[in-house]
């Protein structure tokens, strides 16, 4: 396996993953899968990473799934793989900000839809375009684009194929905020530092809450709130006496 086809960065609690194939516009291989999928599994137990940042190297997030290899008859470990590996790091127990610059088309908007939220440089351009190649979405975007944005919404850019840029993305709510290009590496560590600042007790716990009651009735999910709370955290008594003694 090419060890370097997604590389990981750690620093201070945080971890960014590098989609690494730049002179492909980071196109998504079976093999950057394999990758992306090891460093998952390292995450899921790693407790000195409190917050992850997914992104791509040189012009762009990523261009989609890699159409020579779907051409090739690209061969994968089991069924529903990809899925299955979104699948993992939507489920991290740490938050997980996906941060796009440039090209972020069909499979790599699946990619980015498993963060938790997405931020946008002002470069950046989006879309879905499984319709355009006579293809169906199987790594989650018929699930993830409508609970983001609305099932209409995802219905005209299914439909329409349509390229759009930041402030559309944003509009809609498929991201979150817009950087400057210039700066949004350094604006999006800054964001992910504000988070590992906070409990990473509380984020994994908000996580599993708010993943096992998505699309349930208010009257249930509140009653998973109140009777599965996680309750108070190790770090809770530091954090109040830390804030009293100020």
């Amino acid at each position: 396996m090419n060890k370097s086809l997604v590389l990981r960065e750690d620093n201070n609690g945080i971890s960014t993953l590098i989609l690494n194939r730049p002179d492909k516009l980071n196109a998504l291989t079976v093999g950057v899968f394999e990758r992306l999928r090891e460093h998952i599994i390292a995450l899921q137990t790693d407790d000195s990473i409190h917050c992850v940042i997914l992104r791509g190297a040189g012009k762009c997030f990523s261009a989609g799934h890699d159409l020579a290899d779907i051409e090739e008859g690209e061969k994968v470990p089991s069924p529903f793989w990809h899925s299955e590996t979104l699948r993992m790091l939507e489920k991290l127990p740490k938050p997980v900000i996906a941060a796009v610059h440039g090209h972020c088309y069909t499979g790599a908007l699946e990619v980015a839809l498993a963060a938790d939220f997405i931020v946008a440089a002002d470069s950046a351009r989006f879309g879905d375009t499984h319709a355009k190649w006579a293809l169906t979405p199987i790594w989650g975007m018929s699930q993830r684009l409508p609970r983001r944005v609305g099932i209409a919404t995802a219905k005209r850019l299914m439909f329409t194929c349509d390229m759009f840029k930041a402030p559309e993305a944003l509009r809609i709510g498929l991201c979150e905020q817009i950087f400057p290009l210039d700066s949004f590496i350094a604006d999006v560590e800054a964001l992910a530092r504000d988070i590992c600042a906070n409990s990473p007790f509380s984020h994994a716990a908000n996580k599993r809450l708010l993943d096992s009651t998505d699309a349930e009735t208010l009257d249930s999910g509140l009653l998973k709130e109140v009777m599965n709370t996680e309750g108070e955290g190790p770090d809770m008594h530091a954090r109040v006496a830390a804030f009293t003694k100020k």
